[in-house]
């Protein structure tokens, strides 16, 4: 039987020193930021999501976030390589953690660089956002090895936010949603649903209709409420201030087979 499972990591004491880009530096309460990530995986968890802890990086300010650590298609782990040098140590534990749960375990090499929060699956087709973090060889190099496992590759800009799932994820039905003013080039998907909140962009599928996103997002939530989905809201404002979202906090694993 398939089993869903979320890796997830414990925020480092350090996150107040995360990395920020496209935003102004705001103060991180560490502390509330601890009581908002464990509310995140009760959440997954009352969904219906076994989460799986990443060994903790202390040392590393942004290793909450994940999912910029690997990409997951199918049964394969593609262990990225992330564009700030800062955050390539983040890497190691969750590629034991991922070969532990039965993942086949690939790597994105030198020149390439790739983050996991730059990767959008929409069924077959994998969005890939080029822009700050992911250059040119590390989306060749995800086509390379994903291309093979039936995936379609689609490289699309990424020049105003700091990854493509800081603009856009997708509803259940494959439709693209995001907020205009952060997405480079809307026409490049199919369907795309303007939002109207910058944070209402983003939305973890936990099955069976609902939706895990940001109290941010409350007009969002109810757009979405009133198109037959049903979001499940989660206070994460110290990770917004890092130019995090529900995507990022965790790395969902779908077809894996226990």
């Amino acid at each position: 039987m398939p089993s869903q499972k979320a890796l997830i990591r414990r925020p480092s004491p350090r996150l107040a020193e995360g990395l920020v880009t496209h935003i102004e530096r705001e103060k991180v309460d560490v502390d509330l930021a601890v009581e908002q990530w464990e509310a995140y995986a009760e959440a997954l968890r009352t969904h219906g999501w076994e989460t799986v802890e990443v060994d903790p990086a202390d040392d590393c300010p942004d290793s909450v976030f994940v999912e910029d650590a690997v990409v997951v298609f199918r049964n394969v782990a593609l262990i990225s390589r992330p564009g700030a040098e800062s955050r390539r140590a983040e890497t190691a534990g969750v590629e034991e953690a991922v070969a532990r749960l039965g993942c086949s375990v690939n790597w994105i090499w030198e020149p390439g660089t790739l983050d996991g929060g730059d990767v959008l699956k929409v069924g077959d087709t994998v969005y890939v956002g080029r822009g700050g973090r992911t250059n040119a060889a590390g989306v060749q190099q995800l086509r390379a090895a994903l291309e093979p496992l039936g995936a379609r590759v689609v490289a699309v800009p990424v020049n105003k936010v700091l990854h493509l799932k800081s603009a856009v994820t997708a509803l259940p039905d494959g439709t693209v949603i995001g907020h205009e003013s952060l997405v480079d080039t809307p026409s490049l998907f199919p369907r795309f649903l303007p939002v109207p909140e910058e944070s209402g962009g983003h939305v973890v599928l936990l099955g069976g209709g609902k939706l895990l996103m940001a109290a941010s997002a409350p007009k969002t939530a109810e757009l979405l409420a009133g198109l037959g989905h049903d979001p499940v809201l989660v206070d994460i404002s110290e990770f917004e201030k890092l130019e995090g979202c529900v995507t990022c906090l965790s790395v969902r694993l779908r077809e894996l087979y226990v």
